[in-house]
């Protein structure tokens, strides 16, 4: 997509909703995910039954085995949340910033729009990249996965629901960046239209095919668009 489209797309928009782990910066760049969920599942391994799943064990998206351990043993969730919380901040400051990302950032801020982060990782997490970078007055707010309850993250459109609460904005004032189907998914079941960040081979049909409004592979096309 060009930056004429990208421009059209955003004319309108007021507020925009940003996931993290993508569009602003690769969260686990340093700290690679198996790493992350293999300390995730060791930390808690001395808890575990017998009847647990083996396939814990081998998992390599930490997010994805917090909200497993959620689902087969709630009594574990906010154990696990917190110690991935733990892992996460570790994680951001090894992190690497997404090109383009800032720039964007600060476009929307100097064209008079309000920024929001919107992610499955914690907030904790988040604020901590965010205050390492300088980003910090740059945002609106933040949005990380609700303390202890991996319900709460995308698809699921309660993140986003929040920031609308929070910014008094309607839907159609917004728009959400992600780089997932799962934030396209978010985004439609909150009405916010998403542009789709496409940031890894084969991810641009991915994200159109969720119902992007728009796709990109440049953070760059976005703040150029904005400015």
């Amino acid at each position: 997509m060009n930056t004429t489209q990208l421009t059209d797309v955003l004319r309108s928009v007021k507020h925009v909703f940003l996931d993290f782990d993508g569009p602003v910066c690769s969260v686990f760049a340093g700290l690679p995910a198996p790493d992350v969920a293999r300390g995730l599942f060791d930390s808690l391994s001395p808890a575990l039954a017998p009847g647990d799943p083996e396939g814990w064990a081998t998992e390599t998206d930490p997010l994805a085995l917090l909200r497993s351990v959620a689902d087969v043993r709630p009594d574990l969730a906010v154990r696990a949340d917190e110690t991935l919380v733990r892992l996460e901040v570790e994680a951001v400051a090894l992190a690497e910033q997404t090109p383009g990302g800032e720039p964007a950032i600060r476009a929307c801020v100097e064209s008079g729009r309000s920024v929001w982060i919107i992610s499955n990782n914690s907030g904790d997490a988040i604020r901590a990249y965010l205050a390492d970078h300088g980003l910090g007055d740059a945002i609106a707010g933040v949005f990380g996965r609700v303390p202890g309850d991996p319900t709460s993250m995308k698809p699921n459109p309660r993140l986003l629901l929040d920031a609308l609460s929070a910014a008094s904005a309607k839907p159609g004032e917004c728009i959400f960046v992600g780089d997932a189907a799962r934030d396209v998914q978010a985004g439609t079941a909150a009405d916010v239209a998403t542009i789709g960040y496409a940031n890894k081979p084969g991810k641009a049909a991915v994200l159109a095919a969720a119902g992007a409004v728009a796709v990109t592979d440049s953070m760059g096309a976005i703040a150029d668009a904005l400015r």
